[in-house]
């Protein structure tokens, strides 16, 4: 079975021949390659228009940098393929991963998406992402980042697979929506895959598929205004926009609490001014998302979730 690899790029020149290099070992496995380019001014588009590759390359150009989730779904929209693995611009793969990731994710009408296991670029033993964990208090957790990749060689469920390197199921993607274009960045992926779990789906680890990552390539750095804002914001939006009322009730107190402890350790790292306001237009602008409309049918789905953030939360504490 082929797929459609979507892959995000602004300003990525540097990583592209690697990137396409890795690709090449797996070409059996690809029906097309869509580069959805936001606006470089690096001389990517001139790369890839200029290379010959052993699998067709659809490249969109953008005017301007429209952010993540907008270039993915640009990607979703134009792939041909039932299977779409959103892989990111700065990253190599392990030959045979796409495979694994293709048999794993039809194995099962219920499995919605699956994570490729994301090892450092520059410390290949170790984890950077194996899937995002996310919990009562409203915040997002890299699972094994920094463990020894040996820690994972089973297939497990995981919360959310993280969109740098994951490959979901379009029809499935047509059933609950795609990445939400408001996002931009951040949170998209955590947002995308609760929406999957209403509607009854799971999310699952591939450790047999191995990705190298270098990480913060576009943005720059693990915390920067940028990302401190735009997280900020985003989050309020994932609760506002998933949760329903009774369960906003419910987890008010640990999500008080969440926001709370987080703006104080922004505060310690100089970017409390910056946090707040990411939270602030989070509140303002909440009603431009489109809240997840609540069906009956989905209730126990909404228990399978709160149970699963009591359990990640307990995990958190124990820790």
């Amino acid at each position: 079975m082929k797929v459609s690899v979507v892959t995000p790029n602004y300003n990525g020149e540097r990583f592209l021949k690697a990137f396409f290099d890795s690709l090449n070992n797996d070409s059996e496995c690809i029906g097309e390659v869509i580069i959805v380019d936001n606006g470089s001014t690096d001389g990517s588009k001139e790369f890839i228009k200029g290379s010959s590759f052993n699998f067709p390359v659809n490249l969109i150009e953008n005017t301007e940098n429209l952010g993540f989730s907008p270039a993915v779904n640009q990607g979703i929209e134009n792939a041909k393929y039932e299977y779409v693995f959103s892989l990111n611009n700065d990253t190599e793969i392990r030959e045979g991963s796409i495979k694994a990731l293709v048999e794993l994710i039809s194995s099962a009408d219920d499995i919605f998406s699956v994570q490729a296991k994301m090892l450092q670029y520059n410390n290949k033993d170790l984890i950077d992402d194996v899937g995002d964990e996310y919990n009562l208090l409203a915040w997002t957790k890299k699972v094994g980042e920094n463990h020894n990749s040996s820690e994972f060689t089973e297939v497990r469920e995981i919360f959310s697979c993280c969109a740098g390197a994951a490959m979901y199921k379009k029809s499935a993607l047509d059933e609950i929506g795609y990445f939400d274009d408001n996002f931009f960045a951040y949170m998209e992926d955590v947002d995308l895959a609760i929406r999957s779990r209403i509607h009854g789906f799971r999310n699952l680890l591939c450790p047999q598929a191995v990705v190298y990552h270098i990480g913060s390539a576009t943005s720059g750095s693990r915390y920067n205004e940028f990302k401190v804002r735009l997280a900020a914001r985003n989050n309020v939006w994932v609760v506002y926009k998933n949760q329903p009322i009774p369960m906003k009730i419910v987890n008010f107190i640990f999500l008080f609490f969440g926001f709370l402890i987080k703006y104080l350790f922004f505060v310690r790292k100089g970017f409390g001014p910056i946090y707040l306001s990411g939270i602030r237009e989070g509140l303002k602008t909440r009603n431009k998302i489109d809240k997840v409309k609540f069906d009956f049918k989905n209730t126990k789905n909404y228990f399978k979730i709160e149970y699963r953030l009591i359990i990640n939360t307990i995990k958190f504490l124990k820790k």
